[in-house]
């Protein structure tokens, strides 16, 4: 089952998410670059039409049936294993949020919208949304959480 906090942090950052999306795309132009901190972070609108890295360009529909998979996996998994740790579902859940806001992009716009921008030592990191973001740390806790736990996830030696 899933509980009261699980709900609301996936109901906040999928809010973040798309609140953040709609002001950018209401006062950012298409590709427009604004420079927050010189030289590393700015601010663009984009249209993507593909998964990370632009990659799987135009499959709308394969990317979002993917997303639809992955997210009732998840929340399958939250009901099914209630009893796991926190610091184990507190991932899953970003994770959810993240794909459902991509998600509702891909199949009420046609494309992901995307906005932050990134140079790290001279390389241009393609540009990502708040859904990437939980996304991303919710794999990577998963990941460090595997590495360090003593117990596999639900209890396995």
């Amino acid at each position: 089952m899933m509980k009261i906090k699980e709900v609301l942090i996936i109901l906040i950052v999928l809010a973040i998410d798309l609140i953040t999306k709609t002001i950018v795309q209401t006062n950012i132009a298409l590709h427009r670059e604004i420079e927050i901190i010189k030289g590393f972070f700015y601010l663009t609108y984009t249209k993507n039409i593909g998964a990370a890295w632009s990659i799987l360009k135009g499959q709308r529909v394969f990317l979002s049936a993917i997303a639809i998979f992955a997210i009732v996996a998840m929340v399958t998994w939250l009901f099914k294993n209630k009893n796991e740790k926190f610091y184990i579902r507190i991932p899953v859940c970003l994770m959810i949020a993240g794909a459902l806001g991509n998600l509702i992009d891909r199949v009420y716009f046609g494309y992901v919208r995307d906005f932050l921008g990134f140079i790290i030592f001279g390389y241009n990191f393609p540009v990502f949304n708040v859904a990437d973001m939980a996304l991303s740390i919710g794999v990577a806790i998963l990941f460090i959480v595997t590495l360090f736990e003593k117990e596999g996830v639900n209890g396995e030696s």
